[in-house]
């Protein structure tokens, strides 16, 4: 079965300038939950200096509607932050490293190993509550200050993230310049190594080859995708990434390929109307 982790509410909205009142974002999460996705990235516990978008993370948590059979999950960068997630009830937590030096330097002020040793204390944290945890790899096919990043180097940081506990490794192109020959190469190295099941593909569509790289990857046989309703989103320390695939892109493309989803996009469309005024560049559905 293809599951399709809707970041839209926390990866699509982490960016944008102007406030997007928290109503707006407790609408949009509640009309998600009508799409037929089973996992909503909702917020991220993350200082405001950094990311003010989301500095209602608490509120909006506790102000959304919660179906079951859908998990709401939060981004957390250490163990303050997995406090803070745990306060609110969360299902699930997401951390995050990459696969480059540079941009771990940038993006999180510490190094590939500093963010492991972060990582190692809030897995430990959460095994102790009960809850999953998801790994996510930013740059892992290029880098917007080192170039390509080999796929051994992704194999490494996925094989570790397993070993520290996490449920599902993340793989992100997050400047979107990944084409189908380089997710091929990746996926054969990677999962050699990693459980396909274990693995979802995070892409962006800088560059208008997102479809078919989600595509590709479901034909080597990876049925987690991450998707953004209204494809909007993107990421400040990577000049040139406008936004990630839209929700509507991928299931399109998969329905295509012959693949099966249970999805609507009729309320997919819908859940974009409730965002899409408050958004500085509004995209497609």
């Amino acid at each position: 079965m293809i599951e399709i982790v809707e970041v839209g509410p926390r990866d699509g909205l982490q960016n944008e300038k102007a406030w997007v009142p928290t109503e707006a974002k407790v609408a949009f999460v509640n009309a998600l939950n009508r799409t037929g996705t089973r996992q909503i990235e909702v917020t991220a516990f993350v200082s405001p200096k950094w990311v003010p978008q989301l500095k209602d993370a608490r509120e909006v948590l506790a102000q959304i509607e919660r179906r079951d059979g859908i998990q709401y999950s939060a981004l957390v960068p250490n163990v303050r932050g997995f406090e803070r997630a745990m306060e609110c009830d969360v299902d699930k937590l997401a951390l995050f490293t990459a696969a480059s030096e540079t941009f771990n330097a940038k993006n999180i002020n510490t190094t590939i190993e500093g963010s492991f040793e972060r990582m190692k204390e809030v897995c430990q944290a959460a095994g102790e509550a009960g809850k999953p945890i998801r790994g996510y790899i930013s740059t892992a096919f290029h880098c917007p200050f080192e170039g390509k990043i080999e796929p051994s180097m992704v194999t490494d940081i996925a094989m570790r993230l397993l070993d520290l506990g996490v449920h599902d490794v993340s793989i992100g192109d997050t400047i979107g310049r990944a084409n189908l020959d380089e997710v091929e190469r990746l996926l054969d190295v990677l999962l050699v190594k990693v459980p396909v099941e274990k693995v979802a593909m995070h892409f962006h569509d800088t560059f208008g080859q997102a479809a078919g790289n989600v595509v590709a990857s479901w034909k080597k046989g990876v049925t987690i995708f991450d998707s953004c309703t209204g494809g909007i989103g993107g990421c400040p320390y990577a000049p040139g990434a406008p936004g990630n695939v839209s929700t509507a892109t991928v299931v399109r493309a998969l329905r295509s390929a012959g693949a099966e989803l249970s999805y609507d996009l009729n309320a997919v469309e819908e859940a974009h109307i409730e965002i899409r005024d408050y958004l500085g560049v509004p995209q497609s559905a």
